[in-house]
């Protein structure tokens, strides 16, 4: 394995009683006032927004509510809750909601005590956050992007039409609660696109050097074939604490750094769907869908050795009769099949992209230097075309 260090400072609280357990004594360890901050208002539907509310004001808190992110966020949003943060001068943000809540407010709680522009400070480079920032709790509702317990943070500049996202451990939350019950009023389609996210950083990460064994890639190959496996069941049985519970912590597992340890990782698929969602703001986890094959048809010769592994091992293909590059291939199409089987989108087209966007959005990607190959934007846009 590859030199590393690592670092994870949140503090999970997971269960189906982890919020009545542990909420009322986190809130004691901040000051009067929190931002309470979500999406566009399923927690008022569901239950969430109540049962946090009377937490809230049992222990005094006066609460300041930022609602209404998107699910893609942007630059203007985060611009918005850092003022409100200021102003109110909050000693706590509280996100709840799924992974755009919790990369919105990472941003905030940057933004909120930084004096310089943001944007180009942190997100449009690499920056070193060497000062505190506001300190951030998270309650998740949805499950798939993993961003609960690391400081990884995905922004849309509208006006810049970029797409990107950075991880900085100081931002990563004080403590993330994972109740798996509040997923269960997700629907379906985004319960599987969140699901299909959490397979798509897994497949980034293991699809990189190094190839030779390492306790990186045994640990993913076990949570990708987890991951399928347990897709399968919430479509069979929507309701099934175990199986839900399962992919939440799947999720977490997917991006809390541990599988990352010692590898490159590639997250090329990742660079075109944030290019491709920032012209149309499509569903991440269907775009990721719609890319994931293409993309691995152009680079599965380069990495014939992991792909060929990857067929065995998480969707039991059959070696017997196929030489590296069959049996390569054959991964890459048992995971197509798969996705036509849980019902994701496999075109551009489907998401209604306008074909005319496709240059522009191939031109603002860059190329992952994790890579099995370093692609072209010629290429990229190949990849686009191909999907379409």
């Amino acid at each position: 394995m590859k030199d590393f260090v690592f670092e994870n400072s949140t503090k999970v609280y997971f269960g189906e009683n982890s919020v009545k357990n542990y909420f009322p004594m986190l809130l004691g360890q901040y000051g009067p006032k929190v931002m309470l901050a979500y999406g566009g208002g399923s927690i008022k539907r569901n239950g969430v927004y109540d049962e946090l509310m009377g937490y809230l004001q049992a222990a005094g808190k006066e609460v300041v509510e930022f609602s209404g992110i998107m699910s893609n966020p942007t630059y203007r949003k985060v611009l918005e809750g850092a003022d409100l943060a200021r102003k109110e001068k909050v000693d706590l943000i509280l996100a709840v909601g799924g992974g755009s809540v919790m990369d919105c407010c990472k941003a905030i709680s940057l933004a909120a005590v930084y004096d310089g522009d943001v944007w180009n400070d942190f997100w449009a480079k690499a920056g070193t956050i060497d000062f505190p920032t506001l300190p951030l709790g998270i309650i998740q509702t949805v499950s798939g992007t993993g961003s609960e317990t690391n400081g990884g943070s995905v922004i849309t500049n509208e006006d810049l039409k970029i797409k990107t996202g950075r991880d900085y451990p100081a931002l990563n939350a004080r403590f993330a609660i994972l109740n798996p019950r509040y997923t269960e009023s997700v629907p379906m389609k985004q319960e599987i696109s969140g699901a299909f996210d959490s397979l798509s950083h897994m497949m980034e990460i293991y699809f990189s050097e190094p190839d030779e064994d390492n306790v990186s890639d045994v640990m993913n190959e076990a949570l990708m074939k987890n991951v399928v496996e347990n897709i399968r069941k919430i479509i069979a049985n929507p309701t099934d604490y175990n199986t839900r519970s399962n992919l939440v912590w799947l999720s977490t597992m997917a991006e809390n750094r541990i599988l990352k340890l010692g590898k490159k990782t590639d997250f090329q698929c990742h660079i075109l769907e944030h290019a491709l969602g920032a012209y149309t703001s499509c569903n991440h986890g269907a775009g990721l869908a719609v890319l994931h094959p293409v993309y691995y048809r152009h680079i599965y010769k380069d990495g014939a050795k992991k792909f060929a592994r990857f067929a065995v091992k998480v969707f039991a293909v059959p070696a017997a009769g196929k030489d590296e590059e069959t049996l390569a291939l054959a991964g890459v199409e048992a995971l197509a099949a798969f996705i036509r089987e849980i019902g994701l989108p496999t075109t551009l087209r489907e998401l209604g992209t306008d074909r005319d966007l496709l240059p522009a959005i191939a031109n603002s990607c860059v190329a992952s230097p994790g890579s099995y190959r370093q692609l072209s934007r010629e290429e990229f846009l190949q990849i686009f075309e191909e999907a379409y």
